[in-house]
């Protein structure tokens, strides 16, 4: 068990308040995340990485994916910025699968709920993939990361 992310900050400023389910979403990721995480930063241009734990920040500026990584003590170690268009139809093929399964989880048998919440994450694991290939080079994750910070990325998204 690995923990390099030692803190979680999301920038919401400006975004729609979250719905129940979205914030629930929202603090299960957080709470695995700094249970359970695999977060590295490449060596760049020969420069020393800071070493882990790290506080990582995550917003939307200017309809790009922030990523803001900084050392436990607080000092820059890395800041990246991502195109959001290559997540766009995977999080909303999220958010409407999401919405059927919350939808089932009230109203359909388990066997229905169940094939549902396949799909889920079935497009949970692609948007994870999504994100590892865009955070080549710039941070190394392992799937589990990846799953989590998609979902915060879908939160971001949702209100963005």
């Amino acid at each position: 068990m690995s923990t390099d992310i030692c803190h979680i900050e999301i920038d919401d400023s400006g975004l729609p308040a979250p719905t129940p389910e979205i914030e629930q979403e929202r603090k299960v990721a957080i709470f695995d995340l700094l249970e359970d995480n695999s977060f590295t930063l490449p060596d760049r241009d020969g420069r020393e990485v800071p070493a882990a734990p790290y506080r990582l920040g995550l917003a939307i500026r200017e309809r790009r994916l922030v990523f803001d990584v900084d050392t436990e003590a607080g000092e820059d170690a890395a800041e990246f910025h991502l195109s959001l268009s290559p997540f766009r139809q995977v999080v909303k093929d999220y958010w409407q699968i999401c919405e059927s399964y919350y939808d089932a989880v009230k109203k359909l048998p388990p066997s229905q709920i169940e094939a549902i919440d396949m799909a889920r994450r079935g497009i949970h694991n692609e948007g994870a993939r999504v994100l590892q290939e865009r955070l080549e080079g710039k941070a190394e994750v392992d799937h589990d990361t990846a799953r989590r910070l998609f979902t915060l990325v879908c939160v971001l998204h949702f209100g963005g």
